[in-house]
């Protein structure tokens, strides 16, 4: 075909209150990678489920593959991926009760020649080539909610590259990935771009974006804010072409006293994907947490709150053995924890900010032990929106009407008004932009310098080295390295968690 692969012209759609797009213009050519970028609420959701069949646009025209849709586009999701356009969603869109087998060809079944009858060997042996080519091992018979996001954030991926798509739309890719299963996703995407399939790529991970794409569209407050070349375009003018200003560089954080041991795990297990994991966290220090995917970082953030349920080991607070049952427990212990999946694990959606932010907090509200006090939830509430700079139109705003990076707030200001000793943080800047990245890291370490303990579990090893006072390196579901702040680099930690399996350190 000659002309552009995807033209976009004029794209306006509006929500109750909002315009989420006003006359946006992109066009992309087959084999081409472009990244799309912007602030949380820039547009790029919106614009992308428009194309995708998600929303229909309320003016502008799509051209895709020489087919007109005039101030619609496409009718429906199966009308896009029919045409060859596929969109891999930044909340995963997948069965959670379902095997990754049966995820993977959903809608999509290999049936037997002339029967009705579904041809599992088939299925099977695509789905094993697949998980092959992107570097990763699945179980293809567990259920999809007994494995980590990381892993379903993989498998969605697979789902993409099942079909003959034209163009390829992966809405934060990476944000659950480490460097390691990145580099595999990017070696599948440059394998697109020689069959000529087109990849808009949009991502907050800035680096990612320069090495994988060609030429980047900026987008602010709906609008178009311009392009950068991949190849000779700087990080300091797609930031300034983003949130419309210079952005000063996330300052690593600032040495400050460590206190006495708080909290101490010892051989806490839970197999299959804990054992014997051991460590000390201390009174105002943040405690890394890294590893690949499947090491089992997150699994042993859920038994140390009782989320799941440990076979083996020993949790104590202040010296005194803990008996945790459950995040009850937990919470009753000060200890919280901010989970990577705040739509499906954190927040309620259809509620308030006012509601999810007060909702761990209600016993201390309420008055003659039965009633909640509205003013006291109003008064908590408007103080958080104040303190973490939550961009809200009211405390009412409903939180699914918000952006990424302001959910996340919301679920920290949630956990913060427990006032917790210790503090979880799974993820915690997950699909959000570099601007409230540097806001939650500002958080992060000021809660530390007043003495909240922090276990931070991220795949971002520059966050990672930025924060941490000290870094655990797990594999397979053991600790494998416990590296000071002087000794831990990208090179050393990634080394202890693609070394063979050592004996487990010392507390320390």
């Amino acid at each position: 075909m000659t002309g552009p692969l995807l033209e976009v012209r004029g794209l306006r759609k509006s929500f109750p209150g909002v315009c989420a797009l006003d006359g946006v213009e992109l066009s992309i050519q087959a084999g081409e990678i472009v990244g799309l970028l912007g602030e949380n609420g820039a547009g790029k959701s919106t614009l992308v489920k428009i194309l995708a069949g998600v929303h229909r646009a309320d003016a502008g025209e799509i051209v895709f593959h020489g087919r007109h849709g005039r101030c619609a586009g496409f009718a429906s999701i199966q009308d896009a991926q029919a045409a060859g356009l596929t969109l891999i969603f930044q909340e995963l869109n997948n069965c959670r009760n379902l095997s990754p087998l049966d995820n993977l060809f959903l809608g999509r079944e290999i049936r037997r020649p002339r029967s009705p009858f579904l041809d599992y060997r088939a299925m099977r042996a695509r789905a094993t080539e697949l998980f092959e080519d992107l570097g990763i091992h699945v179980d293809l018979d567990v259920d999809l909610n007994r494995l980590s996001i990381a892993v379903q954030q993989m498998i969605e991926i697979a789902k993409a590259l099942l079909t003959d798509v034209k163009l390829l739309v992966m809405d934060e890719p990476t944000s659950s990935l480490t460097d390691k299963e990145t580099d595999r996703l990017f070696k599948a995407i440059r394998e697109l771009k020689q069959r000529g399939t087109a990849v808009i790529f949009i991502s907050h991970k800035l680096g990612e974006v320069f090495a994988i794409t060609e030429r980047i569209v900026v987008l602010r407050d709906g609008r178009n804010a311009g392009e950068i070349d991949s190849r000779t375009g700087t990080m300091a003018e797609l930031i300034t072409a983003m949130v419309g200003r210079e952005l000063a560089a996330s300052a690593p954080r600032r040495p400050t006293e460590i206190g006495p041991e708080i909290l101490r795990v010892e051989g806490l297990s839970g197999p299959p994907h804990v054992e014997d994991v051991s460590f000390t966290l201390h009174q105002g220090e943040i405690l890394g947490l890294a590893g690949l995917i499947g090491a089992g970082r997150t699994e042993t953030a859920r038994l140390l709150i009782g989320a799941e349920r440990r076979t083996r080991g020993r949790v104590l607070l202040d010296g005194k053995e803990l008996e945790i049952k459950s995040p009850r427990d937990a919470v009753a212990h000060g200890i919280a924890y901010v989970p990577e999946d705040r739509k499906v694990q954190a927040l309620i959606l259809a509620m308030s900010v006012r509601e999810n932010l007060t909702l761990a907090i209600h016993r201390s509200l309420r008055w003659l032990r039965i009633f909640l006090s509205r003013r006291k939830e109003a008064a908590i509430t408007d103080s958080y929106i104040a303190e973490l700079r939550i961009k809200v139109s009211s405390r009412e705003q409903v939180v699914n009407h918000l952006s990424g990076g302001n959910q996340q707030k919301v679920v920290l200001a949630r956990w913060l008004a427990t006032r917790p000793r210790i503090l979880i943080l799974d993820e915690p800047t997950r699909g959000i932009d570099v601007a409230v990245k540097a806001e939650v890291h500002r958080i992060i370490s000021e809660l530390a310098a007043q003495g909240v303990a922090i276990l931070l579990i991220s795949s971002e090893l520059p966050e990672i080295l930025a924060l941490s006072s000290r870094v655990l390196v797990m594999d397979s579901g053991r600790v494998k390295r416990v590296l000071e702040r002087g000794d831990a680099t990208q090179e050393t930690i990634m080394s202890a968690a693609l070394l063979a399996s050592q004996a487990a350190p010392s507390l320390g």
